[in-house]
């Protein structure tokens, strides 16, 4: 499909001339591009909050981080002895 986009000239530089190191045409970086987005977005309706992909913890943090919430959880669960009155 042929569509017209209007893009500030700074970034259409920029991606014209990263495509041309890859050795790609624009259409093919700019598809990509497009593709790339569209899996991240895909991939945001995860279970996992926001902020771990943001900082970088990775699936082999992400158990740990879990479980830390759990018992965080579990902790407040907990009436307090003077609390009970």
């Amino acid at each position: 499909m042929k569509t017209t986009l209007e893009i500030p000239d700074a970034l259409f530089r920029k991606a014209k001339s990263t495509a041309a190191e890859r050795g790609q045409t624009l259409k093919q970086f700019v598809t990509e591009a497009v593709q790339e987005k569209l899996a991240v977005k895909k991939d945001s309706n995860s279970s996992e909050p926001p902020w771990m992909k943001l900082f970088g913890a990775g699936k082999q943090y992400a158990e740990a981080i879990h479980e830390i919430d759990r018992e965080i959880e579990r902790e407040f669960e907990q009436i307090e002895p003077e609390d009970r009155e």
